[in-house]
């Protein structure tokens, strides 16, 4: 759908969690940094740790175990890892900065929006219920919500008929390559959230999404 009429308008908003509507990095670097510690390795700087903070507890890990990342139990540190995170979900944790003006704009025009995240069920419902920005939210799908998650179609569709939304009117956003790849396959378009964790923006203007926000408030154009 990319080249669409900028000014175009949406019956539905839908959101990824960490790197598009919360700030998540320091929480999750935190909970990194505990297991680090526990393995007598120097924590990490969020410099480090931020850019991975969409892509999951692995990926977390591996930035701060390095080259001994292959060669630890790592099914066990996972969990110890989101262990930490979920008796700490929402210490730093916040809205992006125009996040919540967006959506009360979105709210105040009668249209829908709801999250759709890999995270799992178990951490995206405590984190959202601390949140209260997000408790107006018409529907929310995690990781686990289906056998599927992104860059599978499937959980944005889903997302979208809990909406009562035709996905083709939905406009999806996120900070990583399979949110975009995710909102081109399910027919809706995109939009790269380039104030969360991308690795850099020329790869994130590389994914070739619909629109490229600098802010969330360049989604007023579209309400």
């Amino acid at each position: 759908m990319a080249g669409c009429n900028p000014d175009i308008a949406f019956d539905a908003f839908i959101f990824d969690l960490d790197g598009t509507l919360l700030d998540t990095a320091d929480d999750l670097g935190g909970a990194l940094n505990r297991v680090l510690a526990d393995a007598n390795i120097a924590p990490v700087d969020k410099s480090i740790y931020r850019p991975a903070a969409s892509n999951g507890a692995n990926a977390l890990l591996e930035v701060g175990f390095g080259d001994k990342w292959p060669d630890v139990e790592q099914l066990a540190l996972r969990q110890q890892l989101l262990d930490y995170y979920a008796e700490d979900i929402a210490i730093h944790s916040k809205c992006f900065n125009g996040i919540e003006q967006l959506l009360a704009s979105l709210e105040q025009n009668s249209i829908k929006w709801g999250i759709m995240t890999n995270k799992p069920g178990f951490l995206t419902e405590p984190l959202v219920q601390a949140i209260p920005s997000l408790a107006n939210a018409m529907a929310v799908v995690s990781g686990d919500t289906l056998a599927v998650a992104k860059p599978s179609p499937e959980p944005l569709i889903h997302t979208a008929n809990m909406l009562d939304v035709d996905p083709t009117r939905c406009l999806y956003i996120g900070d990583a390559e399979r949110d975009i790849q995710a909102a081109k396959a399910a027919n809706m378009f995109s939009a790269t959230a380039l104030w969360g964790y991308i690795p850099s923006v020329d790869t994130a203007l590389s994914w070739g999404a619909d629109f490229n926000w600098q802010t969330p408030t360049d989604g007023f154009i579209h309400i």
